[in-house]
């Protein structure tokens, strides 16, 4: 009794350790977004010397409230993109999956080359590609590039998934008269549910996060995204990091509340469609 309880006392203080050392960033980066200084903080306290919002109401308010503006540019970009990327990489992935076509392994084959390069890459040819179709500095042409990244992601975990759903329900569902359309909606979407939700919070946070592309594509500051704004504050010679940690933590809500959401969803995924009636 003695070496398992020794065992729980150790096995605790290393879970505690661990979670000291991935939170302590995140509060350090709070404490710095209620600090009043824009200087960078050498203290390892976490907490303000003096508490304040001033950092959130600058943020907030400068520029005629020119953030509300390019948070909903982030919002827009990345819903449609996970909407883009999960309506084409369910059917395309379920295509690859059950049916049998010429080009279908070479079909693959490209999705995953195509992995095989960061985005950045892509970017000379995609701003000409852009520019010819005059969706430079755009929503649009943003959700276009977003969607040639997550998409063959998407297929290859979707695909994977698919293959593990049993074919004969499929041909139990034939037998009784359903229709192809009426299987794949029916059946194999909401038996799909943890993957999908998987495909779709890889999509949202993919062009919610990405930086580079955005920054090469847009010009106009009431187009930017919210990770091209958080750049602003980080100059060549001053950084103002009371602003950037108040931006970093109201950029990361979206995100924390899709996560949570999706995860319990997750959960309820996961049996869904296994029991009839």
């Amino acid at each position: 009794m003695k070496v398992r309880l020794g065992e729980r006392i150790l096995a605790h203080g290393v879970l505690i350790l661990a979670s000291i050392v991935v939170l302590y960033p995140v509060l350090w980066v709070v404490k710095m977004a209620f600090s009043p200084s824009q200087a960078f903080s050498m203290s390892l306290s976490l907490l303000p010397k003096q508490w304040t919002l001033e950092n959130f109401r600058v943020l907030l308010t400068a520029n005629d409230g020119i953030f509300f503006r390019q948070m909903l540019n982030s919002v827009i970009v990345a819903a449609a993109t996970t909407v883009v990327g999960v309506v084409l990489s369910c059917t395309a992935a379920y295509a690859f999956s059950r049916f049998r076509f010429p080009g279908r392994q070479v079909g693959m084959a490209t999705f995953l080359i195509t992995q095989m390069f960061p985005g950045v890459v892509m970017a000379i040819p995609l701003y000409i590609l852009l520019d010819n179709l005059g969706l430079l500095n755009s929503l649009t042409g943003l959700v276009l590039v977003y969607s040639t990244t997550a998409v063959p992601f998407c297929v290859w975990m979707l695909k994977g998934y698919f293959d593990t759903i049993p074919v004969d329900l499929e041909e139990a569902a034939v037998m009784d008269g359903a229709g192809q359309w009426t299987i794949f909606t029916k059946i194999v979407l909401p038996l799909a549910q943890p993957a999908i939700a998987v495909t779709a919070l890889f999509s949202f946070m993919t062009a919610w996060n990405e930086f580079i592309l955005a920054a090469t594509f847009l010009s106009d500051e009431r187009m930017y995204t919210v990770p091209v704004v958080l750049q602003q504050f980080v100059g060549d010679y001053n950084t103002e990091w009371g602003y950037f940690a108040a931006g970093a933590i109201i950029v990361s809500v979206p995100v924390m509340a899709l996560f949570f959401k999706l995860q319990t969803y997750l959960v309820g995924g996961l049996t869904a469609g296994a029991v009839k009636g």
